[in-house]
């Protein structure tokens, strides 16, 4: 597939950042789409498994500069996958979700990345793109960064405005994404609002019997004698 995009670029003598786009089947067979003469949204995907900045190489080549690499000395290293985090209403057929940002943490952490343009006290309008950040996580192994992109969703807190935060983390539980037997009809085939609002009470129980929890134990504690 790599070298069929080159070739693609080659036959049109094209020159600067571009994405290729290809059609994958269920025998493995891909298909040409199409072509952007730009970097698309997930190029921190190619970026953190080949090691490269191709926003800084896209200004060189736009200045005219010679490039200090050369197609055969990229490789690919690890797993990255990318999450758009988006104000947008899972629970309500991802219709935009407009507010104030009362609270808005990004997580942290080795192999997290997190292309973010909010911050907290900002107001969410309806008049734009309502992507919020692009979240990303890298690991040796798709697992590790599964593993990881599940921990990044609950450590992001956004308070103000329904995000796509909850959705990510189903769809990364979820048997036929983590097996990667999925295709582009994952929503259609497996997501229900239903469901993930199943989840978000079930979470919400689990946190309110942790929170009684540690409320009797301090209580405990405080009625032990001193002596």
């Amino acid at each position: 597939m790599g070298q069929a995009a080159i070739k693609v670029a080659k036959s049109c003598d094209y020159l600067g950042a571009g994405t290729v786009e290809f059609l994958l089947d269920a025998n493995h067979n891909f298909y040409f789409l199409e072509m952007n003469t730009r970097l698309q949204v997930e190029h921190p995907v190619t970026e953190i498994i080949s090691g490269v900045d191709l926003v800084e190489l896209q200004i060189k080549v736009a200045r005219g500069e010679q490039l200090n690499i050369e197609q055969d000395n990229l490789k690919i290293n690890g797993h990255a996958i990318e999450l758009r985090v988006y104000a947008e209403d899972p629970l309500n057929d991802f219709l935009p979700s407009v507010g104030h940002l009362d609270v808005y943490k990004l997580p942290e952490g080795k192999g997290i990345r997190v292309d973010n343009g909010y911050e907290e006290d900002m107001d969410i309008p309806i008049y734009y793109d309502p992507m919020l950040s692009k979240l990303i996580t890298y690991g040796k192994t798709r697992e590790e960064a599964i593993m990881l992109m599940k921990q990044a969703i609950d450590n992001y807190k956004v308070k103000g405005v329904q995000t796509t935060l909850p959705f990510g983390k189903y769809v990364c539980e979820h048997e036929a994404f983590t097996s990667g037997n999925f295709d582009t009809h994952f929503v259609k085939n497996y997501y229900a609002p239903e469901i993930l609002q199943k989840n978000t009470q079930n979470e919400a129980k689990i946190a309110a019997l942790v929170a009684v929890n540690q409320y009797l134990k301090d209580q405990k504690t405080l009625r032990l004698p001193t002596n």
